[in-house]
């Protein structure tokens, strides 16, 4: 079992001041281990990640004609979004179609994200509710699920419940690993999360944007779920966000979803890097927590660049698309609040 490496490092003059270490896998879709780094069969959470997988079910048994959901919708089944006024309003619109309220949803409420919602927020002392959760597109779907089989709606989050026995086996088919070798955890927003090598979640995410030899319903259903994901991109997060910007230069050959404590997957579709689809996981093994600036925006310090890096060496990425990703990395000149130079932040890997 080999130890994390470093993944990218912050200088102060010539000096390396601090290093952010962890694992990566890359895995074509046909099961081949392209390149790694660290262990790439170290388990771990896939956190928010794992929502286009928990989507998957619902939308392979019809539940996006059932509803009539939209694209954006799709996409905000699979988010974590920011809780900008958008979101909020879409939500509360699959609501209801679906024939279900805000009560229902088990997931907590929690401040927003998007800075200006936050300032209203702010400014008129408002109580979040369970839609500003930034899963509460997940939970709307979820519960969407329940009641179009006629389930109860009031514990759907039980792992024994109908809807999770159906998001755990078609995970587990996703990504090529045994339902009893996938760690069950719970997640921040109270439903089921899973753990698993990093080799399989990257498979997992590969046979998303590639599903060939998977069942023409489950390929129809992942190809909507990639398709509304980048096309909505502001949906699964928020406008200026990295995951939405990536998938909006990627021009619908890029999928990617952040996870909470330094995870994320990427997904690169068949005809960029190879005629196979790509899937990428890695995990900071720090956490690599999310920080605020001065305009209340939040991000994160090292996935967004760790995941341009990977995908400039894969060729995934041109120098134009780069270029228009460039404030996100891979690497920056930091500067101090004078404007004063005082180093630099760059990832450390090579394949």
């Amino acid at each position: 079992m080999a130890e994390p490496q470093p993944l990218f490092e912050l200088t102060r003059g010539s000096v390396i001041e601090s290093t952010h270490y962890g694992h990566i896998a890359i895995v074509d879709s046909n099961g081949n281990l392209m390149h790694s780094q660290g262990d790439p069969h170290t388990v771990a959470f896939l956190r928010s990640s794992a929502k286009p997988f928990q989507a998957l079910p619902f939308v392979e048994q019809g539940g996006v004609e059932h509803f009539h959901y939209t694209p954006a919708e799709i996409a905000l089944s699979c988010a974590s979004h920011e809780t900008s006024q958008l979101h909020l309003d879409t939500v509360q619109g699959m609501q209801l179609k679906v024939g279900i309220h805000e009560s229902d949803l088990q997931c907590g409420p929690h401040m927003p994200s998007d800075a200006h919602k936050l300032r209203e927020v702010i400014k008129h002392d408002l109580q979040p509710t369970s839609n500003f959760n930034n899963c509460s597109g997940k939970h709307t779907t979820m519960l969407a699920f329940a009641k179009m089989r006629g389930l109860p709606l009031e514990n759907y989050l039980d792992p024994s419940h109908p809807i999770q026995r159906e998001i755990l086996k078609a995970f587990s088919e996703m990504c090529g690993i045994e339902e009893r070798k996938i760690e069950l955890g719970t997640d921040g927003c109270s439903a089921p999360n899973f753990a698993m090598p990093l080799f399989n979640s990257a498979l997992g995410m590969a046979r998303l944007c590639d599903p060939h030899g998977l069942s023409e319903a489950r390929a129809t259903a992942c190809k909507k779920i990639t398709s509304a994901m980048t096309a909505h991109s502001e949906m699964v997060s928020n406008f200026g966000e990295f995951d939405c910007e990536l998938m909006k230069v990627g021009e619908g050959k890029i999928v990617t979803k952040r996870g909470a404590e330094g995870f994320q997957i990427v997904g690169v579709l068949p005809g960029v890097v190879s005629d196979l689809g790509i899937g990428i996981a890695f995990k900071v093994t720090d956490g690599d927590a999310s920080r605020m600036n001065d305009e209340l925006e939040r991000s994160a310090r090292v996935r967004p660049a760790v995941t341009l890096e990977i995908l400039k060496q894969l060729g995934a990425l041109n120098e134009a698309q780069l270029k228009m990703l460039a404030k996100f990395g891979p690497k920056k000149i930091l500067k101090n609040y004078a404007g004063i130079f005082t180093g630099e932040s760059r990832p450390t890997f090579k394949f």
